[in-house]
């Protein structure tokens, strides 16, 4: 019998307990007898000497929700000017000349409250690198024709790639504008067509200005560096100007009332559908490691145990895959897991349903949230609990396999003020209860008020259906069990409570321009 590779990984982990992922030392520097401005200066280090490679994570603390109005891209532009433009020393081509035969690259990353800069390079090139990536930072080109690229990137991400090839990104980004609307988090990271487009370079510069001070970034090594590099670092660093952004205040999102549905109408051929609802815990809170659970239970990203998955695609093989998230979640590259450096202070429960035939959008609409009122209704039971924390206690030590990843989950760790995040992930799974469990999902959860997002090219059929709770029956191509067809009927008449002055038709074309 053939097992799953995450099946394979995990009874592996249970053989060898913890040693295949032993975690670096982590440590805060503290350097004696340094002049005031690099002790200003946030450094953050993961050590691992025998490590032939040394990675970076330089992060600045702002992020989209720093753009001033009119000018929503702004964060993200003069992110891409320092990542993937030149130094006062180097054009941008010669930047990339020059790390190419180190293999060797430098990757900006934008969210809403921080921006990171990423890079990985053996210690064997350490020096000569780092003179390129410290430059790029501290004493960025800001040329014109880099500006009019990067501008143009983000503008036809916005206008191409999102509204018109990528529904799943489309609907997601179509339900975080809705879960805070008029909101600071309310705009795309990446910015609106409009504010994009006013944004001058004059704009950039200042905004370089203001944001990247040395109070305002922390700085991030991890393997095999020297105390004299970090000591170096810290000194270059130090040269930035003094000066803290004010952290941006946020607001509570607006209430949701039954389910507010936005139908985003485009061509295409299957149907997307994304739903949710804020919640008031993130990773500081102790509920949000029992939610860890509940939202495991219902489906880990691109796994194949989550009750979601099975429900859906398993016994109806409706779609590729549906999954459950308590905190935004953005992949990772071509892994189950997300990127580090996406954290808010502010978080939101999602349901990801991936696109189905356009003739079952209704059918599993109403299928995933009976599955979710169900578990806001009935809990777990102490078996289904104790099978997904033991399932999760080491499905978490995949989590951060790489030193980047470790160092940036170590950065995030000190964004929400806890203990290094997989340890304290281990420690609070192995404490819990199915009451404390069960408790956290009555208290956090919702079970009938959600806004959700589906990306259809009938929308105006959808709608209809959807507002009148019409029947949604299912045909299926191939034979499924009796059970299957009895709890169907359940399903194909299940009332959706549905906020009528919040159904609404949205324009994929008209999405994000302002």
């Amino acid at each position: 019998m053939k097992y799953p590779l995450w099946a394979v990984t995990i009874l592996l982990l249970l053989l060898l307990g913890d040693r295949s992922l032993a975690q670096p030392t982590a440590k805060k520097s503290t350097t004696p007898s340094v002049p005031p401005a690099v002790k200003a200066l946030k450094i953050v280090e993961l050590s691992s000497p025998n490590s032939p490679i040394i990675s970076f994570r330089i992060l600045v603390h702002a992020g989209s929700i720093n753009d001033p109005k009119g000018k929503e891209g702004l964060n993200a532009l003069t992110a891409l000017m320092i990542g993937e433009g030149g130094s006062k020393e180097m054009t941008y081509k010669q930047v990339v000349d020059a790390l190419y035969p180190w293999a060797a690259s430098i990757d900006s990353q934008f969210d809403k409250e921080v921006t990171v800069f990423s890079a990985n390079i053996h210690k064997d090139n350490l020096q000569n690198f780092y003179r390129i990536f410290s430059a790029l930072l501290l004493r960025p080109r800001f040329d014109e024709s880099d500006f009019k690229r990067n501008k143009d990137v983000l503008v036809n991400y916005l206008q191409n790639s999102l509204r018109g090839n990528d529904d799943e990104e489309l609907g997601k980004h179509t339900l975080e504008a809705m879960l805070y609307a008029h909101h600071p988090y309310g705009h795309p990271v990446e910015g609106t067509v409009e504010g994009l487009k006013s944004i001058t370079l004059e704009d950039v510069k200042a905004y370089y200005r203001k944001v990247y001070t040395r109070e305002n970034m922390t700085l991030g090594i991890a393997g095999g560096y020297t105390t004299d590099f970090v000591k170096t670092m810290g000194a270059d660093f130090a040269k930035l100007p003094a000066g803290k952004v004010p952290a941006v205040v946020l607001p509570k999102p607006a209430p949701i009332q039954d389910l507010q549905i936005h139908v985003v109408t485009k061509e295409n051929r299957a149907t997307a559908i994304s739903f949710g609802c804020p919640i008031d815990v993130t990773r500081s809170d102790k509920d949000f490691y029992a939610l860890l659970v509940a939202a495991s239970y219902l489906g880990e990203h691109r796994t194949q145990n989550g009750v979601l998955f099975n429900y859906i695609r398993g016994l109806r093989g409706l779609n590729y895959g549906d999954y459950a998230y308590i905190e935004n979640f953005i992949q990772d590259g071509g892994s189950t897991f997300p990127v580090p450096n996406i954290a808010r202070r502010q978080q939101f429960f999602s349901v990801w349903i991936r696109p189905v035939e356009p003739q079952n959008a209704h059918f599993a609409l109403r299928a995933a949230l009976y599955q979710v009122q169900k578990l806001v209704r009935d809990g777990l039971t102490q078996d289904q609990f104790e099978a997904q924390r033991t399932f999760l206690v080491n499905y978490s030590k995949l989590w951060n396999q790489t030193l980047s990843r470790r160092l940036g989950t170590l950065l995030d760790s000190h964004f929400y003020g806890i203990p290094y995040y997989p340890d304290r992930v281990q420690q609070e799974l192995k404490a819990l209860t199915v009451e404390d469990v069960n408790r956290a999902i009555k208290k956090h959860l919702q079970d009938k008020n959600f806004d959700v997002a589906i990306v259809a090219k009938d929308g105006e059929g959808l709608k209809a259906a959807i507002a009148e709770n019409k029947p949604s029956p299912i045909k299926y191509a191939a034979t499924v069990s009796d059970d299957v067809l009895k709890d169907d009927q359940t399903l194909v008449n299940l009332k959706l409570n549905i906020n009528p002055e919040k159904l609404q038709i949205v324009p994929a074309s008209g999405l994000f321009e302002r």
